[in-house]
């Protein structure tokens, strides 16, 4: 992890894990092990494009902005709102794939994003800056469930729409700049999530979460 994404302070928890289970090939089977997935490949794509955008349109000057105080401060309100955008969106996904063909209704859909993403902005905002409000995007990601088509649109690589409009942003580079860069930062996000939405799709186990959900209803 580099030392800038150190000191503007990652998301150590999920990282953590996901570093230590990269290769895990265990089933998803449960409501928790989906909270997993959701929050720790959030971070590692939001981490992954943010400061690889950051890096990149440093260039030469990147040694330098170590102790720009205010690019971290920037950087530390930028990479919360880049994650709460990624867990958005992949939640979304994950839960509409768990759950489809399954006889559960779209209450029960909306009851388990809502679980997962709150679950995933608690384990990892709370060194948040004043700056970034976790209630603010709890409340983005109600509307949005709200008019959410979880029979066929959730369950699209279109559905991350979030998170690429947050890293185009939200990145601390100067609009001048930016406005040059939109296409290609907001490419780099859909690419980074390809991978995800492989390794979920090759580990789920959808009749078991569906069964795991139900089962938690019920007690």
């Amino acid at each position: 992890m580099s030392s800038l994404w150190q000191k503007a302070g990652g998301f150590t928890r999920a990282l953590s894990g996901l570093l230590r289970n990269r290769r895990d090939t265990r089933r998803i089977d449960s409501v928790a092990a989906v909270q997993d997935f959701v929050a720790s490949r959030s971070a590692y794509v939001a981490q992954k494009t943010l400061y690889g955008y950051v890096k990149a349109r440093m260039g030469t000057r990147y040694p330098r902005m170590f102790d720009d105080e205010r690019l971290i401060a920037s950087l530390n309100i930028a990479k919360m709102q880049v994650y709460a955008a990624c867990v958005s969106d992949l939640t979304i996904y994950a839960v509409a794939n768990a759950l489809h063909d399954q006889p559960l209704g779209n209450d029960a859909r909306q009851a388990m994003a809502a679980r997962c993403y709150r679950a995933a902005l608690r384990e990892n905002t709370g060194d948040a800056s004043e700056q970034f409000s976790a209630q603010d995007c709890i409340d983005g990601f109600d509307r949005r469930l709200a008019n959410t088509d979880w029979r066929s649109a959730a369950r699209q690589p279109d559905n991350f729409t979030a998170s690429p409009q947050a890293l185009a942003r939200w990145a601390p580079i100067a609009d001048k700049l930016k406005k040059f860069d939109t296409e290609i930062v907001e490419n780099s996000v859909k690419f980074a999530w390809r991978d995800v939405r492989e390794q979920y799709r090759n580990r789920l186990d959808a009749a078991l979460i569906a069964a795991d959900w139900s089962r938690e209803q019920t007690t």
